[in-house]
């Protein structure tokens, strides 16, 4: 059986990295009595998979894990179940059983939408410019990781909604992720000055 789970990630555990992650799922799973599906040799892994990293310090409401268990179980109640077992920041808000079969669930993954709130007090009307600059440019080049690359084509969407929020659409294509920190580096907003959550993952239909 594969079932997807939604969960947000919030307060303390937005410090929490993608591997540290997988074993607080591990645990909660174990405590939920849930049959988890491992791997075979060596070093068995539990089968489960997030649809796409969460960048540190970065909170969420619509992270998704897709985890098989070695046995078809009822979803009734496991939502709550696995709840209780949760530490303080990660909440289920969702539980659905998907095809087996179907694509791994990174592979489906085609964006992500954001939310930034900035803390600090800045001029509205030359932000504004900057974000209108950065969807006209041509092109974005950036280095990440010692390599260039052309962070334009990674910006689906850039809106300013109000004097201190913004919103983003970046690609989260496997080899072809938009990071929202590099995008506020483009906006000349240090990411020290925003608080970014994930508010969607889109997936191919």
């Amino acid at each position: 059986m594969r079932i997807r789970i939604t969960f947000s990630k919030q307060d303390a555990l937005r410090y929490t990295g993608h591997l540290d992650l997988h074993k607080l799922w591990e645990r909660a799973a174990r405590r939920a009595e849930l049959p988890l599906a491992y791997s075979q040799g060596f070093h068995p892994q539990p089968k489960m998979n997030m649809a796409a990293a969460l960048p540190l310090g970065f909170s969420s409401r619509c992270e998704v894990l897709d985890m098989k268990l070695e046995r078809d179980i009822p979803l009734e109640g496991l939502k709550e179940k696995l709840n209780a077992t949760m530490p303080s920041g990660l909440r289920v808000q969702l539980i659905e059983e998907v095809d087996e079969r179907a694509p791994a669930l990174q592979t489906q993954v085609v964006s992500a939408e954001y939310e930034v709130i900035l803390t600090e007090a800045v001029d509205g009307s030359k932000l504004k410019r900057r974000i209108d600059s950065v969807m006209e440019s041509e092109s974005l080049l950036r280095i990440r990781r010692n390599k260039e690359y052309d962070l334009r084509p990674l910006i689906e969407g850039l809106e300013m909604q109000s004097e201190n929020k913004i919103s983003m659409r970046l690609s989260a294509r496997e080899g072809a992720t938009g990071r929202p920190d590099e995008v506020l580096d483009v906006l000349g907003i240090p990411v020290e000055d925003a608080r970014v959550e994930r508010t969607a993952l889109n997936f191919t239909s």
